[in-house]
């Protein structure tokens, strides 16, 4: 026995220099571009046009000056406290989505409100949001939160209707009444659908509250794109832009991560 663990493991070892060759491989694209991209701004653009599409190097070099002044990590910190107090707000989607999902007759009533609200994308509502609350964190929280709660919303109920009825019979069967059908039955089962709403939702809100920073918020990383914009830093901007990226990416795989622990048997969440 022992001897077969030993040589799974040396298959093992024999396979991760392989794995690793492939890892870095797939970066081989990425690499080409960002070379073609610094020999093209650094030679064959002129220096006046080159200020508007500065080389990766130029990138690096305004990322450096952002995060060792610390006013990368204060507009980043900004935005990621918006998205969060936007993201508990959005919340109420889920126990909307239930009711709406559960009870025939509510959600004939509530679906056309949702159905004409719906398709107004959240930058629709920024101006009006400005007349109601201002230049400030509120009218930036209410923006965010319009992207999030709709594909939540949406996602929750389908997870709803999709249970499968004999989960339920079963449950009642055993004698449970209706608030344990929804919170240990139906809640349960429609688990992956709401995950998979959050997911959606926080990266629908995380572009909307860039756009909601560049009008109306004086933080933010949109509001330091804007700012930079108005200095002709572009490679601030594009450091503002890559930033976005890579945090929306940790978002979410953090949410995944999350969902896995959650969710073990979902398969659709290791993506």
């Amino acid at each position: 026995m022992s001897q077969l663990a030993g040589q799974q493991l040396l298959r093992k070892r024999a396979i991760h220099p392989l794995a690793a060759l492939r890892r870095v491989r797939s970066f081989g694209l990425l690499a080409a571009l960002l070379a073609l991209w610094q020999y093209g701004s650094t030679t064959l653009l002129p220096p006046a046009t080159a200020i508007l599409l500065p080389p990766p190097s130029g990138i690096a070099i305004g990322a450096y000056q952002l995060i060792v002044s610390g006013e990368l990590w204060t507009h980043l910190r900004a935005s990621l406290q918006r998205e969060f107090v936007a993201f508990v707000y959005a919340l109420s989607a889920i126990p909307l989505g239930i009711a709406m999902g559960w009870w025939r007759r509510f959600n004939e009533q509530a679906n056309p409100l949702i159905e004409i609200l719906r398709p107004i994308p959240p930058l629709a509502w920024i101006p009006v949001s400005i007349l109601w609350f201002g230049i400030g964190n509120a009218q930036n929280h209410f923006i965010i939160f319009l992207g999030i709660f709709f594909p939540l919303l949406l996602n929750t109920i389908a997870g709803v209707k999709d249970v499968q009825p004999s989960l339920v019979r079963a449950a009642r069967c055993l004698g449970a009444n209706e608030f344990n059908v929804l919170t240990r039955v139906v809640l349960k089962a429609a688990l992956p659908n709401i995950i998979t709403g959050i997911r959606i939702g926080l990266g629908v809100g995380w572009m909307a509250l860039v756009a909601a920073e560049i009008v109306g918020a004086n933080s933010g990383l949109g509001f330091l794109i804007n700012d930079a914009r108005t200095l002709l830093r572009t490679d601030y901007v594009m450091v503002g832009m890559l930033t976005i990226g890579l945090a929306g990416l940790t978002i979410d795989w953090i949410v995944v991560r999350v969902s896995n622990r959650l969710v073990p048997w979902s398969g659709a969440m290791s993506t």
